[in-house]
């Protein structure tokens, strides 16, 4: 840290604004991603980058180790100067650089950081012990922590119910390092799973189960005395207050639902559930984006939300009342149509929206078809009461046909995109079918299925007539599958590792 005065200086807002609703604030610490990230990066021993693993990282020399030490603690003190009520080391977690260094299949060293579990886990201890020295025992540090690393082997993670054998930390050594990290100083355990090479465990996409990691924080809550979180697709507070409530975690924690809706935490409190804009595991908007260059800009793009365009630009996008009413008609009551209705009833504006059909949702129905997309579905659902909500007068079951524009000041088009068909001999038979019809009536009875097309939708269906034990054929005129742009590595990753 080149300068933790100015630090201190600037983050006493973040903990002042902070402690100002009565909420406490811990801020992160990083080693940074060794092996994960950019190529030449150090390592705990030289090792196959994840992204390019012709790459190799070098290994991290011991006066390095010790002035990241040093920093760690140079850093929790400026945060605690700012008034920052604790800090959380990352991370013997998702294959970082301290994770690395913990695991004996990426620490090949053969000095004081390497050999055994002491051993490997002497960078990690050192690290909280000299933060202990520098702002006091009683200055709080949690670390971020994966109980297992569902991982195969370099860059091959291991899928919900596969039997495997471990190549990362697997239960017996995770109940050891935990209580070892217990006995170093960590205050707490915030928990997950996976690493790198199995990123779809820390970072669930949609396909992964709903609080998938919570029976494995459980195992580990039984091995320590301090407290532990339990993350990842886990937004459901009733879940939350029985786990609590039979011992088995001690806090929930989120990330990008509090991205969806920064909001949740009040609506939990106040139990308006129904008001809760659910996150759709889809890693579009924030894991995705920040992997993506602004070439406008020079710059990487900053994180946000493809379901709340306000996340991360609040005071550009900030909902406020209008200073001329008007009425306004929208046309289309697909997703765009309904946020576009949404946005203009709260800010006081008359507004009608026109749907020809007899529900609101547009194609989007379809594309929340699928029974492991839940979270789609009570999108929709949010959807429709937000527009209610909002004063909208929707019209079902109404087309909007040129005369009907008289007497509106604004007209918004939102009538959405159509599926294409494909004018090819005998795609006209009967056994042809389409996307949004096979999605809307799932009633595939044949057991050979051909999917044209590899794109997400097509690899998506082929996931779920495979879960339901058809035989399924991808054909895609580009050399590879899964060819979308600003598709998130976990999402890309879990599919393909379920097709393999």
């Amino acid at each position: 840290m080149n300068n933790p005065a100015t630090y201190t200086e600037n983050m006493k807002y973040l903990a002042d604004g902070v402690h100002k609703y009565g909420s406490k604030v811990f801020v992160m610490i990083s080693a940074l991603s060794g092996r994960s990230g950019a190529p030449g990066d150090v390592a705990p021993s030289a090792l196959p980058n994840v992204w390019d693993p012709s790459g190799v990282q070098r290994e991290m020399t011991v006066e390095e180790i010790r002035q990241y030490v040093e920093w760690f603690a140079i850093g929790a003190k400026a945060a605690k100067d700012a008034g920052i009520d604790g800090v959380e080391i990352h991370a013997v977690h998702e294959g970082y650089l301290l994770d690395q260094f913990a695991i004996s299949a990426f620490n090949k060293r053969t000095d004081e950081y390497g050999g055994s579990l002491e051993n490997r886990l002497r960078f990690p201890t050192e690290v909280v012990q000299a933060i202990k020295a520098k702002c006091g025992k009683d200055f709080p540090v949690s670390l971020r922590y994966s109980v297992k690393s569902y991982t195969k082997a370099f860059n091959r993670g291991a899928v919900p119910g596969e039997e495997f054998e471990e190549f990362g930390r697997d239960y017996e050594e995770s109940k050891k390092v935990a209580g070892m990290l217990q006995d170093a100083g960590y205050d707490m355990l915030d928990c997950d799973n996976g690493t790198f090479d199995a990123w779809y465990w820390p970072h669930p996409p949609v396909y992964m189960p709903k609080a998938l990691h919570l029976e494995d924080v459980a195992f580990i809550k039984k091995v320590v005395d301090i407290p532990v979180i339990c993350a990842g697709r886990f937004d459901d507070p009733d879940l939350a207050e029985q786990s609590i409530a039979e011992g088995k975690i001690d806090m929930m924690g989120m990330g990008r639902p509090l991205l969806a809706d920064p909001d949740l935490a009040n609506k939990f409190k106040e139990g308006k559930l129904d008001d809760v804009r659910p996150c759709i595991a889809c890693h579009f908007g924030c894991l995705a984006r920040i992997f993506q260059f602004d070439h406008e800009k020079k710059v990487q793009k900053d994180i946000s939300c493809a379901l709340n365009p306000r996340c991360g630009m609040e005071n550009h996008y900030n909902i406020q009342e209008a200073d001329v009413k008007k009425k306004i008609a929208v046309v289309g009551g697909g997703i765009t149509g309904m946020e576009a209705a949404r946005v203009c009833g709260l800010r006081g504006h008359k507004v009608d929206l026109y749907e020809k059909k007899d529900v609101l949702g547009g194609v989007f129905i379809a594309a929340a078809a699928f029974d492991f997309k839940e979270d789609d579905r009570r999108r929709l659902e949010w959807y429709r009461k937000q527009v209610k909500d909002a004063g909208v007068n929707v019209l079902l079951n109404t087309e909007f046909k040129p005369e009907s524009k008289d007497g509106y000041d604004e007209i918004i088009i939102a009538t959405g995109a159509k599926e294409k068909k494909l004018s090819i001999p005998g795609f006209d038979q009967p056994g042809v079918r389409y996307a949004v019809d096979v999605l809307m009536n799932q009633n595939i009875q044949d057991q050979n299925v051909v999917i044209v097309g590899a794109g997400l939708t097509g690899c998506e269906l082929a996931y779920d007539l495979a879960r339901k034990n058809k035989k399924v054929t991808l054909v895609e005129t580009c050399p590879t599958i899964l060819n979308v742009e600003g598709l998130a590595a976990p999402n890309y990753n879990c599919l393909m590792d379920r097709y393999s």
